[in-house]
């Protein structure tokens, strides 16, 4: 039995899919909207939609306005490929490679852009509707959302490297119930995912990576959590960060180089940060900022090494060695049974001669830090012009000349009142502690002390 609920972009008689899908999608939910008045009919009467984009590629010349919920856009293949290796490959070698662009069912952002990163009017998809109640239940799934190309930005960078063209893939302006972003692919935007007031929302099993930010949660929200993504962002931006938000679980994620920074919240409270596997180029790797409190940050795998691609090397986030990879700054956040592995150049440490922080407890009170385990080593940085050969020799090789010296938690004078048990030798906590209970990780060769006597 067909739905008159369910389109196809390739049948919609109204436009033409390959040239401008931003046209027919908008026509289709003007469709919607039209039959779908009235709001009691035996107990319901606006169903939504199903916009369905068979694989292929479809230019997006106009954007997409949802102000309807229920409506699901659909495809059938995230068709990511990275676009990156493809850009720092010489031109003349591009008549060998296997594809050139990615596939699946592909909409290419070919929009003029907006006046800076994150404006809503250089988006793709921009859902905004005022009133009551909150527009709920749109879905994103299992289609590529595609940039095509980055822009110089007076950086000296190839174009293609800068991260900046001021285009968005989806961009929700009004505050939203159950939304999904599911199974997408993102490449080469601005902005990925930029998402405001969001409440139950879920960004689940997506690959986001190339972008200048990958998912942005601004304004306020909660009951949220992004979960089973492939996530990398540029040099500039977030790969994950949320502001004002309660009840966020961010867990399972694998989250590559080179963002500024893996996952950042700014006033976040009462929230899980679990079992993800993170690996930068710089340190602000973890950031709680802004008074974020009553977090959970737990078994994570944190991996901080050098950029080994040639295109990049020389670029960092503006920050030095003695930021921490982890930072903290706010009240009773619980940092428990992390994995550090610290792999750098001691040659290359900033400020030069400094020793590197891993735990960093800025501002606050009652932090609870337990049990984390740091792997320092000190090798020597090589580089290559192959992308996926660098990053994956850097990642295998485990072996070095010597062990780094690292302070495992830094205690700063503006945070107080908070436990460190476990995570670090005697040497490599730096807290006061009058003003801090800290048990330090017994040495090789200490014997502990169990008694008034030591026996």
């Amino acid at each position: 039995m067909s739905s008159s609920n369910y389109y196809d972009v390739t049948a919609w008689p109204i436009g033409n899919p390959a040239q401008d899908v931003g046209e027919v999608i908008n026509s289709i939910i003007a469709d919607v909207k039209e039959r779908q008045t009235a709001t009691d009919v035996d107990h319901g009467g606006k169903p939504g939609a199903v916009i369905y984009l068979p694989p292929g590629d479809y230019r997006l010349r106009t954007q997409v306005v949802i102000d309807v919920s229920f409506l699901k856009i659909q495809g059938s293949g995230h068709g990511f490929t990275s676009s990156s290796i493809r850009f720092n490959v010489p031109e003349d070698e591009w008549p060998d490679l296997h594809e050139l662009w990615p596939g699946g069912s592909r909409i290419l952002v070919d929009l003029v852009s907006g006046d800076k990163a994150g404006d809503a009017a250089g988006a793709a998809f921009l859902i905004k509707r005022d009133g009551s109640p909150r527009i709920s239940s749109v879905e994103f799934s299992n289609f590529c959302i595609d940039g095509l190309h980055f822009v110089q930005d007076g950086s000296g960078l190839h174009p293609e490297n800068t991260y900046v063209n001021g285009k968005t893939g989806i961009y929700v302006a009004t505050a939203n119930d159950s939304f999904r972003i599911n199974g997408m692919g993102f490449v080469y935007l601005e902005n990925a995912l930029t998402i405001h007031n969001a409440d139950a929302l879920s960004i689940h099993d997506n690959f986001i990576a190339e972008c200048g930010s990958c998912i942005e949660l601004r304004g306020w929200g909660q009951a949220s959590k992004i979960t089973d993504n492939l996530v990398g962002a540029g040099f500039k931006g977030y790969s994950i960060y949320a502001e004002n938000h309660g009840g966020l679980f961010v867990t399972a994620n694998n989250v590559f180089p080179r963002g500024a920074s893996s996952v950042h919240l700014r006033a976040v409270t009462r929230s899980s940060v679990s079992n993800n596997r993170l690996h930068s180029f710089y340190p602000g790797m973890v950031v709680l900022a802004e008074g974020s409190s009553e977090n959970l940050v737990a078994t994570n795998h944190f991996l901080r090494d050098h950029e080994p691609w040639t295109p990049f090397l020389g670029i960092g986030n503006g920050l030095d060695d003695l930021h921490g990879l982890l930072s903290v700054s706010g009240n009773n956040n619980s940092i428990i049974g992390n994995h550090f592995s610290e792999v750098i150049d001691s040659q290359a440490i900033r400020p030069e001669g400094a020793t590197p922080v891993i735990i960093r407890l800025v501002e606050g009170s009652a932090n609870f830090v337990s049990n984390n385990h740091v792997v320092a080593l000190d090798v020597n940085a090589t580089s290559s012009d192959s992308c996926f050969e660098a990053q994956v020799d850097a990642l295998l090789a485990t072996d070095a000349a010597d062990g780094l010296a690292v302070t495992a938690v830094q205690v700063d004078a503006g945070s107080t009142r908070n436990t460190i048990l476990d995570s670090g030798t005697e040497a490599q906590v730096a807290a006061d502690r009058a003003a801090n209970a800290v048990r330090a990780t017994p040495s090789v060769g200490v014997r502990a002390v169990t008694g008034p006597a030591g026996q």
